[in-house]
């Protein structure tokens, strides 16, 4: 598979997710921003020009942007109604705040300066760290709550249709 291949795959969803839980559903995403952030790193260990790095990078912050959205606004809160730990919670948003701060900076670089790829680079580091704790403490402390992970999904999945077709430049809903 190209990377254009996968940064279509990454923005498209899937017909799994649509039927998955949300924890199914968040842990696909964490997997395809991975993908991504490796086929970023084999296009600066190949030389790849600036130009396919932008338009990559362009689709990780995309990604994330619209993980971290569905995340904020539907997970997030729903965990909270289920007295899910409050200080996972917290930090996880936290550590929202910093990937977003970071996703600015590459998003108003220009590819050929000469942060760029470190940005990307550390956006990953930090991308990492967060799934990592959440797939090791968050996730399963929102299993054992009363979440209604099914339904939770459901609505993960429909806005996640509809930043996603935001996203790509399409106005229908």
């Amino acid at each position: 598979m190209s990377i254009l291949d996968n940064v279509i795959a990454a923005v498209t969803p899937s017909n799994s997710e649509a039927q998955a839980n949300a924890i199914d559903l968040l842990k696909a995403d964490h997997d395809e921003v991975e993908r991504l952030f490796k086929d970023y790193e084999m296009l600066v260990d190949g030389d790849g020009d600036a130009g396919d790095r932008r338009a990559l990078s362009t689709q990780i912050c995309g990604r994330l942007a619209v993980h971290a959205m569905i995340e904020e606004e539907i997970f997030y809160p729903a965990a909270r109604s289920a007295d899910v730990d409050a200080d996972l919670l917290d930090e996880a948003e936290i550590e929202h705040g910093s990937a977003k701060e970071l996703t600015a900076q590459i998003g108003a670089a220009d590819a050929t300066e000469p942060l760029y790829d470190a940005r990307v680079r550390v956006l990953g580091g930090y991308i990492r760290h967060h799934v990592k704790e959440e797939e090791k403490a968050l996730v399963p402390t929102s299993r054992k709550s009363d979440m209604d992970m099914t339904e939770i999904g459901a609505r993960l999945q429909s806005r996640k249709g509809q930043l996603l077709r935001k996203l790509n430049g399409s106005t229908q809903s």
